[in-house]
């Protein structure tokens, strides 16, 4: 039986859930955790999960996978009971991997202003489908539409450029010249295995229109050319390193990091920092983030929380746009130049 610190644990992280991140993403989710939040019954068997692997995005995701029915939280909560033990399971061996082809929107303003051909290494790549930003079409409202060398994608990237710097920041996009691409991550996914591109599926929120068809086709252009993958721990000494040492040499290593930072705790971030430093230092590396602004640790001086909201790209660790967290929009807000370097 789970301890009641656990069982209090699940009430709390759902109903928190139900309250302020579901809303306006997933009526579903937003039902679906509201009443877990007030059923003991199935708080105590989502409290067996590791406590690292019963967010409730991903839970939702494993039951819908298995079968669970997409109805009322009644319903749901009755096949949950009935399929106690194979939730548990499949949620242990699983974790929640948010891999949003949409985010290339958001790290193309700093991938423009890097000189090519670059190698792209992506930390938390799941199965790296943010390693492609080449391969996709850009529509930006209020700004430049943008197309592959060979023409149009059939991953169609719809963003925003917002801000007084949009006009100025649509002139300089373009689109990366990717020489090499590769991944690190826990448990990397292979975008042609059909069990990786179901659970990838499955991760999709219910209500989040296009979101689905976006993520399948960008699997299609990863299976057609797949990056170069390691499975590892980025944030222990090393594992980028001998990943980075796989990159041609005639290219620019540009290592990058599209939310990933919160998923890992602050003693491995500040690892994984000073290794992407040395890197830095070392080898030339370019380093281009998507983190949320409130990451204190992660900028020095901390930023102005009246300023700045939702998740912050930076280039080198140096500030330079507030983003949506999934690629959206993008407000160029830097002091820095956006002309390449």
């Amino acid at each position: 039986m789970p301890d009641s610190a656990a069982v209090r644990d699940v009430a709390e992280r759902y109903r928190r859930f139900a309250e302020t991140e579901a809303p306006g993403r997933s009526r579903l989710y937003e039902a679906w955790a509201a009443g877990v939040s007030d059923d003991p019954a199935v708080q105590r068997i989502l409290a067996e999960i590791p406590a690292t692997r019963r967010q409730p995005p991903l839970v939702f995701a494993v039951t819908r996978l298995l079968g669970a029915p997409e109805g009322d939280y009644r319903a749901w909560a009755a096949w949950t009971q009935r399929h106690a033990g194979a939730v548990v399971e499949a949620c242990a061996a699983r974790s929640l991997q948010t891999n949003e082809p949409l985010r290339c929107a958001a790290l193309l303003p700093a991938l423009s202003a890097i000189t090519g051909p670059i190698a792209l290494l992506e930390i938390g790549a799941s199965a790296g489908l943010c390693l492609y930003p080449d391969r996709y079409s850009y529509r930006y409202a209020d700004g430049p539409a943008l197309d592959p060398v060979d023409g149009p994608s059939p991953v169609v990237l719809d963003s925003a450029l917002r801000g007084p710097e949009a006009e100025r920041l649509a002139e300089t996009l373009t689109l990366p010249e990717v020489a090499w691409r590769g991944g690190v991550d826990l448990a990397p996914l292979d975008a042609a295995d059909a069990a990786d591109r179901a659970f990838l599926a499955a991760l999709v929120w219910p209500g989040e229109t296009g979101r689905r068809e976006r993520l399948l086709a960008a699997l299609d252009v990863a299976a057609a050319d797949p990056p170069r993958m390691w499975r590892g721990d980025a944030s222990e000494p090393g594992v980028v390193a001998r990943a980075a040492a796989s990159a041609p040499a005639d290219a620019t290593l540009v290592i990058t990091t599209p939310g990933v930072f919160p998923h890992i705790p602050r003693e491995g971030r500040a690892r994984l920092r000073a290794e992407i430093d040395t890197l830095r230092a070392t080898a030339g590396a370019r380093w281009v983030s998507l983190t949320p602004a409130g990451m204190a640790d992660q900028w020095h001086p901390p930023l102005d929380p009246g300023r700045w909201s939702g998740f912050v790209l930076a280039r080198d660790g140096i500030p330079c746009a507030e983003v949506d967290p999934l690629g959206a929009f993008v407000e160029w807000r830097a002091g820095e130049t956006t002309t390449r370097s």
